[in-house]
This record gives C-alpha cells, structure tokens and sequence, in this order.
C-alpha cells in the first residue's frame, strides 16, 4: 500500500495535466479515471483492466454529466472500451496473443493478427452507432490500420524526432525528406482505403427504437460470459438487416421548410435552393444515405420552376406525385395559389400558407413543421417521419406536438 501512495501524486499530476489540457471531454475523463484505476490496481498486484474499471468511469461521467449518455462520444468511447475489453478477457484470445518462445516472423504476424481482431471488433460495435448519429460508418478502418499504426510508431515519430533534434544544428532537411516520404506512404493506404465501395456503408435515419435494441443487443453479448452471451447477435442482426435494408426517403425537408432535397430517377438528389450551404447539402445528404452531389431542382427534367415556385413530379408506390415548393418570399395571389394546391399532392413552403392552399394529402408550411420538425418523406409507402415525436413535451416547445391522423413522428 505504500507502493501505491507513492504512485498516486504522480498518476494524479498526469492525469490532471491530461485532463486540463484536452478539454475535459467525455473520452478524456473516461481515459484518466481509467489510467487512475489501472494505476491502482498494478500497485495492488491486481488486474485492473476489467468491464469494473469501465463501468467506474461511466458512473463517474453519468454522475457529473447525465446528459452525455444520449450523446454519440459517450456512446462510441464506452463502447470501443468494452468491446477489448471484453476481447481480451475472452480465453481464446488470450491465449492466441500471449507471449511464447517461437520465430520472429511468426511472433510479428501474431501480434499483426492481435491487431486486425480487435480493429474488427472496434468497427463492428461501433458501426451501428456511427450510423444512428452520423448516418455513415467505416468498415476498412481495421485493415488500414495494420499498415498506419506501425508505420507511424516505428518510421513517422521517430523520423520527426531526429529533425527535430538535427534542426539544432541546421541538419535536419533529410530526415524532414524521409518523414515526407513516410507521410506519402500513409496517404497512399489512406487513399486506397478510401476509394474502396466498401470503405463506408451509408444509411438514413432511423429510429430510436431500432437503435436502442441495437444497443442492448451488443451490450448482451459483450457483458455475459456464458454460452447465452450469443442470445444477443439476435435483435442486432435483425436491426442491422433493417438499417441496411430501409429505403431511402424520397423527399427531405428542413425544419424551417427553407431547404427541400428530392431523390431522382437515376439515385441521385437534388436541392430546391441551389445556393444552400455546404452545411444544410451535408445534412441533408446524410440524413437521406447519400454519398455525393446534390444538383440543383431546377435541373431536372420533371420540374417547372418560376422564381418563385417550383412543380415537380416524382414517381413512388406505383403512381405519380406532384409536389409544389415555394422559393422565394414573395406573396403569391390567393388564387393562383389555391388553383396550383388544388393540383398538388405535397405542398411545402417556409411560409404560413393560408387556408385557401389545399392540396390532396400533405400541406408541410410553416405552421406545419413547427409541430413536426423536418420530414422524411417516403413515397414508396405513403409514410411520414418527423424529428419531433408525437408526444413530444420539452419545456421550449410552446405547445405539444399534434401529428395529423395518419401521420407517424419519429427521428430525423
């Protein structure tokens, strides 16, 4: 016990200095409680990297910050931690990475095979909570990192460290060219990595439901240590399955109703407002699953736009829909807007529209989406999803949200 007193200044003072320095983040907090407890546990003979030790420093972060539980760095720094551990106390692989009197060679693939598990392990736990919060997720991060990690541990540090150093004397342009070069060697994998189809799977918005279950699934299976603990590959893989499986939304419109992203014949997607920030084309490119451009309404063959409205037809469930969006802020003439409604299937507008606009089945105005939030429109099936629940009663809501009859609220 003396041992660990003597330690315990000196694990504090690092951990503090980490802490302080790095923002007090939640993965940071979790990285010095758990530096704390491990330090502990060496000073006492015992092994302190245990699911205790995590589930310590997620108590300590949900004590101080209860709120973070919902957030997706609370969510994928606990899980990644869970899933080595659990990996490494599983008996196999303990057994495959233990250290024992063989080859070099064989030593270095063993330790290269230690690595690409639990990269995999890491990806695959990560993986549908990437794809809740981001709607994106890499899959070749664990291959890649077979060649990044030891190239920059053993070449790129130690090379900088040398140019650094030589830099004293005036010395250090060719470690300074080696380090390029190693540099270039990582972009290269980067890169390549990168331009594979399977380096990031894309999915829309789901919801909450399906992602909970997820959840408790993974939680199932890297928790329980008996034969039962494959109980939970069940809900994730039905989960997951209907993820992958869900289509994607044909029409997508903002909160405020200002921004309208419709899919188009050939998978593409296109905005109404071609000059829409990168911010509003990158959520709404992710919120729909898609992984490229979004081309400009106007464009389209099967749209008719003026400055200040814009007709589009789209094709889903077997029939033709015919949507009207207005652009500008322009008063339109209660008639003109009553007759081009009365067409319309899907009417959406940033503006309050007066009663006179009655479209066949949806009217998204201003009105509209301050009790809804914005819509994820699926033609295929008829259905609605919002960002706003049905039962939504959060203290800034002035008033509870009212979904109509036949109407589903749900995540965006």
């Amino acid at each position: 016990m003396g041992h660990f007193f003597c330690l315990r200044p000196k694990g504090l003072t690092g951990c503090y200095s980490y802490y302080t320095t790095t923002g007090a983040e939640v993965p940071t907090v979790r990285s010095c409680i758990a530096a704390l407890l491990v330090l502990g546990g060496m000073a006492m003979g015992r092994d302190a990297i245990t699911l205790r030790l995590v589930a310590a420093g997620a108590l300590v972060v949900l004590v101080l910050w209860p709120e973070a539980l919902v957030g997706p760095s609370f969510q994928m720094s606990f899980a990644a931690v869970i899933a080595l551990v659990s990996l490494g106390e599983h008996p196999a692989f303990r057994t495959f990475v233990a250290a024992r009197d063989e080859g070099m060679w064989r030593r270095i693939g063993r330790n290269l095979a230690g690595m690409l598990a639990t990269g995999l392990a890491v990806e695959l736990v990560l993986a549908p909570i990437a794809l809740f919060h981001f709607h994106k997720a890499g899959m070749l991060g664990s291959v890649a990192n077979l060649v990044a990690i030891p190239l920059t541990t053993l070449v790129v540090m130690p090379l900088e460290a040398m140019a650094l150093l030589f830099d004293l004397g005036g010395w250090g342009a060719p470690f300074w060219w080696l380090t390029a070069r190693a540099l270039d060697l990582l972009l290269l994998v980067a890169h390549g990595v990168a331009s594979s189809p399977w380096a990031v799977v894309l999915a829309p918005a789901q919801s909450g439901a399906v992602f909970g279950l997820i959840l408790l699934g993974m939680l199932w299976c890297l928790l329980w240590r008996s034969g039962w603990r494959w109980a939970g590959l069940m809900p994730v893989s039905a989960c997951m399955t209907m993820i992958l499986a869900s289509p994607m939304p044909a029409i997508l419109i903002s909160g405020d109703g200002r921004h309208v992203a419709l899919r188009t014949a050939d998978g593409g997607m296109a905005m109404l407002r071609a000059r829409a920030g990168g911010y509003a084309r990158d959520v709404m490119a992710e919120s729909a699953g898609h992984d490229g451009t979004l081309q400009a309404l106007t464009t389209l063959p099967q749209a008719r736009c003026s400055p200040d409205l814009c007709a589009v037809r789209l094709r889903g469930g077997g029939r033709y829909w015919n949507l009207l969006l207005t652009r500008s802020s322009v008063k339109i003439d209660n008639a003109i807007l009553a007759r081009d409604c009365a067409h319309a299937d899907i009417v959406v507008s940033d503006r309050r529209l007066p009663g006179a606009c009655r479209p066949r089945w949806l009217k998204a105005d201003r009105r509209f989406l301050a009790r809804t939030g914005g819509l994820a429109i699926d033609l295929d099936h008829g259905a609605i999803r919002g960002a706003k629940a049905s039962n939504d009663e959060h203290p800034w809501i002035a008033r509870p949200s009212a979904w109509p009859r036949g109407h589903r609220g749900g995540q965006l």
